[in-house]
């Protein structure tokens, strides 16, 4: 299984402040694109995929939104619009729960009141860490594991200190190529890369 894990450090964890951030300096539209990127192809979607939104700007805990593709039943369209009413529906369902918690919101898709570093922590378990980094080894170059997980930022960088605890998780940092791009890009890069091996 694939799991890509967006840290969207600038994204609300208030329904209404997420959709009213839109094209705003939050920039969150990136989540609907990560999920619309890593999800769907061509007149279908895609199986065996998990996408982890880390929502953190928040008064109390972080949000993570995951969502399975293998259960997701109501895919109710191929638009921005459609994916930040699901995200903001999740963020609705949290409201009021205590940390480390989980609901189920609707067919594959949950949310969780849950760090960035404890999820990773968990997901170093079952999955090889790969982090997103221009000084990391080329994509081509390395031989990637059954089971990855990508970790990507929104357009804050990564924090310094997490690199350090990345590191010890065994996350490899890996490279897409000289440009820095959006987020979503690097997930279509990702899947034909995994795609062309397979």
């Amino acid at each position: 299984m694939r799991a890509f894990v967006l840290r969207a450090r600038s994204a609300p964890t208030d329904s209404k402040m997420l959709l009213a951030s839109v094209g705003q300096d939050a920039h969150t539209e990136i989540l609907a694109h990560v999920l619309m990127n890593a999800i769907f192809v061509a007149q279908s979607h895609r199986e065996d995929i998990m996408v982890h939104l880390v929502l953190e700007s928040t008064q109390d805990f972080s949000r993570t939104i995951s969502f399975n593709s293998n259960e997701i039943t109501n895919l109710s369209g191929f638009h921005e619009q459609a994916w930040l009413d699901k995200i903001a529906h999740a963020l609705d369902k949290s409201i009021g729960m205590n940390k480390e918690q989980l609901r189920n919101v609707e067919p594959g898709i949950c949310v969780r009141t849950i760090s960035f570093e404890k999820l990773v922590g968990e997901l170093a378990e079952d999955y090889q860490l790969y982090m997103l980094d221009k000084k990391g080894d080329f994509i081509r170059d390395i031989e990637l594991a059954v089971n990855p997980c990508f970790l990507l930022t929104d357009h804050m960088p990564m924090p310094k200190k997490s690199f350090n605890s990345l590191k010890r998780l065994g996350a490899e940092k890996i490279s897409l190529g000289p440009k820095m791009l959006f987020a979503s890009q690097c997930i279509v890069l990702i899947h034909n890369e995994l795609d062309l091996t397979l």
